[in-house]
């Protein structure tokens, strides 16, 4: 397996575009969130799980945070502390009942991946997951990884 500096040095060179990693800044977070929200409203047919509040977004979360926590213990937990803020947001969101989550969640989506796209095509390069999809987990974890930095946690 890549080692998270591999990752990141692979999924920086279509990111060196200062508006391009403004609008990362902004996109590769809420589209992280907005996938959980997708996930969040699909049925589970388990119903042991569904009684307990346990639906696809969380199953899935886990071998998400298992790879982060295999490239390094403080990429995975701080994934783990914004997938579990993510989390609570959709808690609070289903018990409002304002909206679905799933639809605020798509066109949320939407909005956030034309926006990805934009920074892209100023950037002049394509998104790093039409090489694998991979980089997909990749792009909140190399934000984290600045993050990290600033803070002078290694990773």
């Amino acid at each position: 397996m890549k080692s998270a500096e591999q990752w990141f040095s692979e999924y920086a060179v279509s990111h060196q575009n200062p508006t391009n990693k403004l609008i990362h800044w902004f996109a590769v977070p809420t589209i992280y969130a907005t996938v959980i929200g997708l996930l969040w409203q699909i049925p589970m047919p388990i119903a042991g799980f569904a009684e307990q509040g346990i639906n696809w977004a969380l199953l899935l979360l886990v071998p998400a945070l298992l790879f982060y926590f295999l490239l390094s213990f403080s990429l995975g937990l701080g994934m783990t502390i914004f997938s579990a803020a993510v989390v609570s947001l959709m808690r609070v969101l289903e018990k409002q009942q304002v909206i679905d989550i799933w639809l605020l969640s798509l066109l949320v989506f939407i909005v956030m991946w034309v926006f990805q796209f934009v920074g892209h095509k100023i950037e002049g390069k394509k998104p790093s997951f039409f090489q694998d999809l991979a980089f997909l987990l990749i792009g909140p974890a190399w934000l984290l990884g600045f993050v990290l930095k600033r803070l002078h946690i290694k990773y």
